[in-house]
């Protein structure tokens, strides 16, 4: 949903709260890139001596004083681009919030080349439940029947990381896949081994690891564990 002029028709300090856990997003030829709001900043018109229109309007800071709902860059320091979007109640002269900072969501790649950001990105071990299961907020959406046989999925992974020990593999044996293909109401989409820095620069080697998605009824288990 796209907030209306009148969500930011308010006092800007009650607007700069409310865009906390609200997503902005933009699109560049095509490519939608979007985040959460995670931090924001108020500043008022005259009674605000740290906003820039404290003192009157000028070409920088005009935009302040004119209809909200308003988005702008200011540039300060000689470095910094800063995304604004106009808000202020009709009895203040002026208002704006400044979007301080981001939880990236989408287009996270196109973002970092944009900035030119030097990334390096590790991965870390799935947290697991007691059988086994990844843990994941669908695992709710299981039948007791089904969730038994979703435990079994971490075992399956297992018994492919023996073999790889005594003897490195480069696919999962068709004995373990037809086995696992064998579990009733299990439909599996795939059971590989791969290295992802394979396919990208900006991940670091960490070796093989095993990869799995599966449907269990009407619920999708993605699983993987590393092999090092």
């Amino acid at each position: 949903m796209i907030l209306d002029k009148k969500f930011y028709e308010r006092e800007t300090v009650t607007v700069a709260k409310q865009l906390i856990g609200k997503t902005l997003t933009r699109k560049i030829r095509g490519k939608k890139l979007s985040g959460i709001i995670t931090e924001t900043e108020a500043y008022r018109g005259k009674d605000d001596l740290a906003s820039h229109a404290s003192t009157k309007m000028t070409e920088r800071n005009k935009v302040m004083f004119g209809p909200v709902g308003m988005s702008y860059v200011y540039f300060t320091y000689g470095m910094y681009f800063m995304l604004n979007v106009v808000a202020k109640s009709k009895r203040q002269n002026a208002g704006a919030v400044l979007i301080r900072g981001i939880f990236p969501q989408e287009g996270i790649k196109t973002m970092v080349k944009k900035l030119s950001i030097s990334v390096n990105i590790i991965s870390c071990e799935t947290i697991r439940e007691a059988d086994g299961l990844a843990m994941s907020s669908r695992n709710k959406n299981m039948t007791s029947e089904e969730r038994l046989i979703a435990g079994e999925i971490n075992k399956f992974m297992i018994k492919v990381k023996e073999i790889y020990k005594n003897k490195k593999i480069d696919k999962v044996p068709i004995s373990i896949i037809d086995e696992l293909n064998s579990l009733k109401n299990c439909k599996l989409e795939y059971f590989e081994i791969d290295n992802l820095s394979k396919h990208s620069s900006s991940l670091t080697d960490e070796g093989d690891r095993i990869f799995i998605a599966c449907w269990i009824g009407k619920t999708r288990i993605i699983d993987n564990l590393a092999l090092r």
